[in-house]
């Protein structure tokens, strides 16, 4: 499994989307300062995930998310993040 990740600073709100195939191992690192992109931001929470059978279809995903960001739709997928949709978690 891959997965599709968006986490939330806890420190100045913003997001973070990503991509890996150990989701727990990833949040950890994001949260101990050994992610570069992120350690400035720390801690995060996990708000919402998808998994993908592969790496192309994961990247894909990931890639459109990051179009998303900071648009109506972004918000509204945050707004459904409890909610499974597409058989995506």
């Amino acid at each position: 499994m891959v997965y599709v990740y968006i986490l939330k600073s806890l420190k100045d709100g913003k997001y973070y989307i990503g991509i890996t195939s150990n989701l727990r191992q990833r949040l950890t690192k994001h949260n101990s300062g050994k992610v570069v992109s992120t350690k400035s931001r720390i801690p995060f929470i996990l708000v919402k995930f998808e998994k993908f059978n592969n790496y192309l279809e994961a990247r894909v995903r990931e890639k459109e998310l990051k179009l998303y960001k900071g648009g109506y739709k972004f918000k509204e997928l945050l707004e459904g993040a409890g909610r499974s949709s597409n058989g995506r978690t």
